[in-house]
Order: structure tokens, then C-alpha cells, then sequence
């Protein structure tokens, strides 16, 4: 059944799963997130037509957020967020290896959408399904508590994260704006291998004071 509300239409079916998924205890909310399958019609109709497999990597007390987009294929498989050559050019960034990258007690990993979205027919990624965010977001960050520093990852995170409607571009440009506690990223995917050559001051100035924050945030 689907009625008129606001701007547009609602799926009644969608909304009650919605609300059933996001109703629990505070203390169990990644295993929620795990068991999650809000999304299953519709990964179910991608090219990729592959079941959820949410990655959830948080834990309260976290220092660093890491807030991203949504898995890749890659990720989809190991269910390891940044587990892909991706992960390795953004640990490189942080000036870490995997064995703090993945210390779940000091490092939270949170996408926009913790499944892979999947692919269209021409093999190019999906965006992150928006009820993913609405249904788990605000309480993973209330769930979470205060971090030190954020590392928001992409455009969705930024927008989801940060005021207005500037392009990654202008926010990672400004960083000092928001640096030390929160620092704007491109995305670390090949795709951006051409950005990045443009843009040398990102490797030059914001690549050296992010490994610095990192390492002032992880010092005992």
C-alpha cells in the first residue's frame, strides 16, 4: 500500500519495517544493524542482485569517526569496511596500517549505508539508499558518544555531516576551516586518482596535518 505524504509517495510496507528495525535496545544496536534487510527487494533488483550483508564496525569510545559511503563490492565480500585498494590509499592519508586501522575500540567505521548498494546495467555504482541512513544514522551517532576527530569521507558523508551545500571540492579546499576535529576527504577510489593529480595541495598540505591529528588522537 502506498500513500501521499509531503513531497512524495511512502511505501507503508517500508515505513513499518523501518520503524520495526530501528526499535530496540541501545545496547544492541549492532547486531540490529547486522540483521538488517530493509534494502533486500532492492539489491535483490540491481544488476549485482546480491543479498544485504550490512559491515558494521563500531564501538562506544571510539576516538576517530570514519564516516564513508557504502561498501564496495570488495567489501561486500570480506565484510571488513576498506578492505579494498581504496582502504589502502586512506590508511596511507592517516599515516597507519591496518593493525590501528582496525582497532575497533579507537577507530569506528560508519558508512551512509552499510551495504553494498550494488551496480546499474552499465556496471557503475549505486548510490547509498537513503533509508539506510535515515533508519540507523542519528542513533549510531547518539550510540557512539563524542570522538575526537571525524573523517568525512566523500560527498554523502559530508553532506550528512557538515552545513550547506558546497562540493567536495570547496570543503576539502577549506579543511583548515574545520581541522583539528573534523576533516573533509575525497573519496579514496581510484576514481579519483585524476582529482587528486589536479589538486597537489591535498598530498602537499592536508595529507601531512591529517597524519599528525591521527597520531595526537591515538597517543595514549
Amino acid at each position: 500500500m502506498t500513500i501521499c505524504k509531503g513531497n512524495g509517495p511512502w511505501d507503508l510496507s517500508v515505513v513499518s519495517v523501518r520503524r520495526a528495525a530501528s526499535v530496540g535496545s541501545m545496547n544492541d544496536l549492532p547486531a540490529r544493524i547486522a540483521a538488517c534487510r530493509l534494502c533486500a527487494d532492492r539489491f535483490a533488483a540491481t544488476a549485482t542482485a546480491h543479498a544485504p550483508r550490512p559491515v558494521v564496525w563500531l564501538r562506544p569510545g571510539a576516538r576517530i569517526l570514519i564516516a564513508g559511503q557504502a561498501p564496495g563490492l570488495r567489501v561486500h565480500k570480506a565484510g571488513r569496511p576498506f578492505a579494498d585498494p581504496s582502504g589502502d590509499r586512506l590508511r596511507d592519508w592517516m599515516g597507519i596500517g591496518p593493525e590501528v586501522f582496525y582497532d575497533i575500540d579507537r577507530i569506528a567505521i560508519v558508512p551512509m549505508a552499510f551495504c553494498f548498494p550494488g551496480y546499474d546495467t552499465k556496471g557503475s555504482d549505486l548510490p547509498p539508499p537513503p533509508v539506510c541512513g535515515a533508519t540507523w544514522r542519528a542513533q549510531v551517532m547518539d550510540w557512539l558518544g563524542p570522538v575526537d576527530l571525524k573523517l568525512l569521507v566523500g560527498g554523502a558523508a559530508q553532506a550528512w555531516h557538515m552545513a550547506g551545500s558546497a562540493s567536495v571540492t570547496a570543503r576539502v579546499r577549506d579543511w583548515r576551516d574545520h581541522a583539528p576535529a573534523v576533516f573533509p576527504l575525497p573519496h579514496p577510489s581510484w576514481r579519483n586518482t585524476g582529482w587528486l593529480k589536479k589538486n597537489p595541495w591535498f598530498a602537499a598540505e592536508l595529507v601531512p596535518a591529517l597524519r599528525a591529528r591521527v597520531q595526537e588522537v591515538l597517543s595514549p
